[in-house]
């Protein structure tokens, strides 16, 4: 379920100072999806932590520092004094701030409503604010989506005002990222984050503004195939503009497209699932292991079959699980005689069959873990896998074959 953030390219001046043709960069967001353990640790690998702040771990990818270099190199080569360097960069760390301040505003107006933001990430494209669940009711959605964009409006009108009482308005034809007012150039960026932010589109804002609005009178899932299909078709309008004037849409309509197919596909699963407890999508045939079972045990077991993730029991009891993860790094370690009690996870999610599907499936430590035991009364009967949650899925939708997808 994504959402794009624009920026303006300020920072592509012709060497006798006036304005080129500006480029548009573009990033989508995972506002309610959540990545596996896995890949969460190598994404953070890649991001600098700038601080917390209200309660959110705010992030900067190493490539924004690439970035900087990029800007101050540009003006080196082009002749550009260092002063004039320096202040693209400054331009470049205030349209960020802008781009921060505008994730607050979903971060904030998502917690008014109990959703909680998982991290903000500045990227050199864009920015990411990761929400643990997208809200349940239209209307709470239309005002996540428009935080966002009131924030930079909210901005606009008071460097606007700052710009009236100092006199300092120039002509928009004479700025560029290294001359006109600094907080002109600003508010220029600004509006152009609300313009494109609300275009009707997924994954940005305004296709999110549409959703809601269209949830109001329509189902969730058919609102979402209208806004999907409305975002499609902006994307093969950017593409044929692009062709003609700005490579930069083409990008723009790349993110757009993938974004689209993305949020619709992750409503059609929710709406695959709906009304489903657990026990109807989990296996019941299944291998455990004992706490005090050597590793040469869980070997033979992934050898014999299919399965490659284990409960782990003690009695009748689910004391952690064995994940072929922990189990393969335990062998390079430890080898074949090693105890599974030594290598399983202790901490781990389990639920029980009269779950619905949907809440577990979109419970962020539930989809970090690779299986997750189903008690009944206390009693181990089922595990749920991403692969038979794919099954399920599949048979669902072979069931429901009028249930389109873009």
């Amino acid at each position: 379920m994504a959402r794009m953030l624009l920026l303006a390219g300020f920072f592509d001046d012709s060497p006798d100072g006036t304005r080129a043709a500006k480029g548009f960069w573009m990033t989508p967001s995972t506002a309610a999806s959540t990545r596996s353990g896995n890949n969460n640790e190598s994404a953070l690998k890649w991001n600098l932590k700038l601080g917390r702040i209200l309660g959110i771990d705010v992030y900067l990818h190493v490539t924004f520092l690439l970035l900087l270099g990029l800007i101050a190199s540009a003006h080196a080569v082009a002749g550009g004094s260092l002063a004039a360097g320096l202040n693209s960069v400054t331009f470049l760390a205030a349209i960020f701030l802008c781009v921060l301040l505008h994730e607050f505003g979903h971060a904030l107006m998502a917690r008014r409503y109990g959703i909680q933001t998982l991290d903000i990430t500045l990227l050199p494209i864009g920015g990411v604010a990761r929400l643990e669940r997208m809200p349940n009711k239209p209307v709470q959605e239309l005002w996540v989506a428009l935080a966002g964009p009131g924030v930079n409006v909210v901005i606009a009108a008071v460097l606007a005002a700052w710009l009236t009482m100092t006199s300092s308005w120039s002509a928009l034809t004479s700025l560029s990222s290294t001359s006109g007012p600094f907080a002109e150039r600003l508010l220029v960026v600004n509006v152009m984050l609300v313009l494109f932010n609300l275009l009707p589109a997924f994954p940005m804002d305004g296709g999110r503004v549409l959703r809601a609005l269209l949830a109001t009178r329509l189902d969730y899932a058919r609102a979402t195939r209208i806004a999907a299909r409305t975002g499609q078709v902006m994307a093969v309008v950017f593409v044929i503009a692009g062709l003609f004037s700005n490579p930069f849409l083409l990008l723009i309509a790349f993110f757009v497209w993938m974004g689209a197919v993305q949020e619709n596909r992750s409503v059609q699963v929710r709406a695959g699932v709906s009304g489903h407890a657990v026990g109807a999508a989990m296996l019941t045939q299944f291998t455990t292991l004992g706490v005090y079972d050597r590793l040469e045990r869980a070997v033979e077991l992934v050898m014999a079959g299919w399965q490659q993730d284990f409960p782990v029991m003690e009695e009748d009891r689910v004391v952690g699980v064995l994940t072929r993860e922990d189990l393969m790094a335990a062998l390079k370690t430890g080898g074949l005689q090693g105890l599974v009690c030594d290598v399983m996870r202790r901490e781990f999610v389990q639920v029980d069959e009269s779950e619905l599907l949907e809440a577990v499936m979109f419970d962020r430590k539930a989809l970090e873990s690779t299986v997750v035991p189903v008690m009944r009364d206390r009693r181990l009967v089922g595990l749920l896998t991403a692969e038979n949650l794919g099954e399920f899925l599949t048979i669902q939708s072979a069931l429901n074959p009028n249930r389109t997808t873009v």
